[in-house]
């Protein structure tokens, strides 16, 4: 029975490390805006790519599908045009969409032995749409407009700042840089765990080309914003 107990108590120990990440020591986040361009840098690379590989996990459980292999960059990946590999063994993604969040992991190696511990590079999206199907929203004054924002990352990541979030807080701007309060009168704001904010408000005669802001802060850091710029095509 003893020994039965040990088995288990190793198995949880494995089981912790792994849920961790323990076994791994080099992890970064990297936030960006879709339609942009955007560097994961490869900090354990050799003295050269060929000992590189690239992996992306969407999912926590997925499984990983390899971009690079040995330096090469795999064709029979659906994004294969906007991959590339940089001098530096970084992976470069251009035009960046709400798809390409994720795990990417870094790893190298040696006459087919993995060397080391992965690099790993957490990607999070930021994304904005509207009520209407442009970046500029025209639309007459009196009317509501309704922004959307989200930040596209792994399951179990939150955004509200505490703990669990590691820090990662979502929040709309007016054009003077003052964050909006659910608290405002004139907007509607409704935020989730899940990583998305609403903004909703009636458009006066004043916000012709007036522009609102969707930001989101790691460790009180700004690392990414979208702005939306409002065009009112009438007077009320």
């Amino acid at each position: 029975m003893a020994d039965e107990c040990d088995l288990c108590l190793l198995g949880l120990i494995f089981l912790s490390s792994l849920l961790s990440g323990s076994s791994e020591v080099d992890v970064t986040h990297v936030f960006i805006s879709s339609g942009q361009n955007v560097r994961l840098s490869c900090n354990n690379a050799l003295h050269d790519c060929k000992s590189t590989t690239w992996t992306y996990n969407r999912f926590s459980h997925s499984e990983a599908v390899e971009l690079i292999g040995l330096g090469i960059k795999k064709k029979d990946t659906e994004r294969h045009e906007r991959l590339s590999l940089g001098s530096d063994c970084s992976l470069n993604i251009n035009n960046i969409t709400e798809e390409d969040y994720g795990l990417y992991s870094c790893r190298q190696y040696v006459n087919g032995q993995k060397q080391g511990t992965d690099a790993r590079v957490y990607l999070h999206v930021l994304h904005v749409s509207s009520s209407s199907s442009s970046s500029q929203t025209e639309i007459s004054a009196g009317r509501s407009v309704t922004l959307f924002c989200q930040l596209y990352s792994l399951a179990g990541v939150s955004c509200d700042g505490s703990g669990r979030s590691e820090g990662i807080e979502l929040f709309w701007v007016n054009q003077a840089g003052v964050k909006l309060k659910i608290s405002d009168s004139r907007y509607q704001i409704s935020a989730s765990d899940h990583c998305n904010i609403t903004l909703t408000t009636t458009l006066l005669n004043e916000d012709h080309n007036r522009e609102w802001r969707c930001s989101v802060t790691h460790r009180d850091r700004v690392q990414s914003s979208v702005t939306y710029t409002v065009k009112s095509s009438g007077s009320l």
